[in-house]
């Protein structure tokens, strides 16, 4: 089973400001998230269906939603909030099952093989956590049942929000072969365009597209795509637990989007989660490693070791920008991520004249931010930002 969270940001800023008493549900209205609601500037992060009704988009300025929608609802995003809703949604599952494999913060893989004798048949199972998560999280999911993960992925976006779909091995043919090729999970838009001028217009098309020929063009991925195509995946699901050699997290975006002023804010939004667990575990960071994965679904990473060990959000915020410009600045991208490696307990620092002496005092800065975010809420103080160029600061 593939369990994705329907519209997950909003709709969790949406549950958040109920609880709080706001006197409307979000997901019902013209209403973003991303930006600042008192300046306006910033971009889309997500959006709710009447926005997306009217042409609002991912990435779109704040500036170009308001054109579209002047009564338009902006909140800003709360990566504390989402991935408080995110764990408890897996603690929600893990109830029933060990065998899950988280793939972001609002989506994992369920490998209900092993517990079918004893929860029964799998669609009735997958209605009963579709309800539960639905009463008891308030908010919706959808859920793909297939063979393999690959299938299970595509059937959990079929058609939504709050729904359950199958693409067993026999239904590949009737199900997934008419979709376009673009539908198809892995295959970019660089990808597709190549395989449209081949002709491949459907995934049946290539499905039954002979090999030799794909081969001339996509060489050792040929055999890849044309399996995916044809419904074939054997990637198990991994549940391993992995011991704390090193904190990341990773965003998958609505969208595809180039471009650093275009990140900024999810690159903000994943420093301050990474470096508030490594806080609370007590530790530094002296490897810092960015992860994207571009339109054409390869993943690519690249890292930087410090001088000085690092538990501030601004600092990986800057180092990953600066990796970033470095190693990925002109590809178009579909997931983000920062991971932190060579954790240390140790905060020594080494002065030096390449980097401000301002950090060491900051990390105790940072440390005082969490008490009093914990104590009083995540809003009760924020990051300036420069209006001109988005860019984030102490």
């Amino acid at each position: 089973m593939h369990i994705d969270v329907n519209n997950a940001f909003l709709s969790w800023t949406a549950i958040d400001l109920l609880k709080k008493g706001y006197p409307k549900d979000i997901r019902n209205c013209y209403a973003i998230i991303g930006g600042d609601p008192k300046d306006r500037r910033g971009i889309v992060l997500a959006k709710s269906q009447p926005c997306k009704n009217i042409g609002i988009k991912t990435a779109d300025t704040i500036y170009q939603a308001m054109k579209k929608c002047p009564n338009l609802l902006i909140f800003k995003s709360n990566f504390s909030l989402y991935k408080k809703m995110s764990t408890s949604l897996f603690n929600l599952l893990e109830k029933y099952t060990p065998d899950i494999e988280i793939a972001s913060i609002d989506e994992c893989y369920l490998d209900y093989g092993k517990v079918k004798k004893l929860y029964g048949d799998e669609l009735q199972f997958a209605k009963k956590i579709k309800e539960e998560i639905k009463t008891t999280l308030g908010f919706t999911v959808n859920i793909g049942i297939a063979n393999n993960k690959l299938c299970a992925k595509m059937a959990s976006d079929f058609e939504k929000p709050d729904k359950i779909h199958t693409l067993y091995n026999n239904e590949i043919v009737t199900k997934m072969y008419p979709l376009p090729i673009e539908n198809l999970y892995g295959i970019g838009k660089q990808t597709s365009k190549k395989l449209n001028e081949l002709g491949i217009k459907t995934i049946k098309d290539l499905a039954t597209y002979p090999i030799e020929k794909l081969q001339k063009i996509f060489k050792n991925q040929a055999v890849v795509i044309k399996e995916k195509a044809q419904g074939i995946d054997n990637e198990p699901v991994d549940s391993k637990e992995h011991l704390l050699k090193g904190i990341g997290n990773e965003l998958t975006l609505e969208e595809d989007l180039s471009g650093f002023s275009n990140l900024s804010e999810y690159f903000s939004l994943l420093a301050d989660v990474v470096s508030e667990r490594l806080r609370k575990e007590k530790k530094y960071a002296k490897t810092i490693t960015v992860t994207i994965k571009t339109s054409d679904f390869i993943k690519k990473s690249h890292q930087k070791t410090l001088v000085n060990p690092t538990n501030q959000s601004s600092v990986i915020y800057n180092y990953a920008k600066e990796i970033y410009l470095k190693a990925f600045n002109e590809e178009t991208v579909r997931l983000v991520g920062i991971r932190l490696n060579q954790l240390t307990e140790n905060d020594y620092y080494q002065y030096s004249i390449f980097e401000e002496n301002k950090n060491y005092e900051n990390q105790k800065l940072e440390k005082t931010l969490d008490e009093l975010k914990e104590k009083y809420g995540n809003n009760i103080i924020n990051k300036a930002i420069n209006k001109q160029t988005r860019e984030f600061k102490n």
